[in-house]
């Protein structure tokens, strides 16, 4: 899938309606993880479209919350993102907070590791070197079961993706720890510039 919106045109775009950091970072793991998503399922001439789609997913989340995924296509028409991407970005609420199904399997992975991403943070942060490069998937599990545990983390939202990519949750999980830590340094040193 070819884009023509550039990653400085995501970027800024991001910034105008984001000014939070926990938002930023957000995006930023989520692009990087998309990325990675990308090259391991054969998707690697996609990598910057998948990176784009996880980089502007939550673009109106900040300033509009109530509007959630249904204000997006809005703000995205302003950098011209073509439909593949606005429906991307709107498919990721999809029975949360849009009717926009996801249907290719980026969409597919994008609903599941956008909400995986915020558990793995969570769990990282408690961890001694606060990172999830020495993360095991057993730890993470141990998390992913305990409700109480970044409970605004939707347990559902994360099952129901795995089923939609037709994966096992240790599949998921795994997965999802390698891509947050194959874009771990990058984010951290982007977030820093970006403050």
């Amino acid at each position: 899938m070819e884009t023509k919106v550039t990653r400085g045109q995501a970027l800024e775009l991001l910034r105008k309606y984001n000014k939070e950091e926990f938002h930023l970072l957000h995006a930023l793991t989520v692009e990087g993880v998309m990325r990675y998503y990308a090259r391991e399922l054969g998707y690697g001439q996609e990598e910057e479209f998948w990176g784009l789609c996880g980089l502007l997913h939550d673009v109106d989340y900040e300033k509009y919350p109530e509007e959630h995924c249904k204000k997006a296509p809005e703000l995205l028409a302003e950098i011209g993102a073509e439909e593949a991407l606005v429906h991307a970005v709107c498919s990721h609420g999809y029975g949360i907070c849009a009717d926009v199904e996801p249907v290719h399997e980026m969409e597919k992975v994008l609903f599941a590791a956008d909400e995986l991403t915020g558990l793995v943070w969570a769990a990282a942060k408690m961890r001694p070197s606060g990172s999830v490069m020495d993360m095991e998937v057993s730890s993470l599990k141990k998390k992913y079961k305990d409700k109480r545990f970044a409970a605004g983390c939707s347990r559902d939202t994360i099952h129901q993706g795995a089923e939609r990519l037709g994966w096992e949750i240790t599949r998921l999980l795994e997965q999802t720890i390698l891509a947050m830590r194959s874009c771990e340094e990058t984010v951290r040193k982007e977030i820093e510039t970006l403050k």
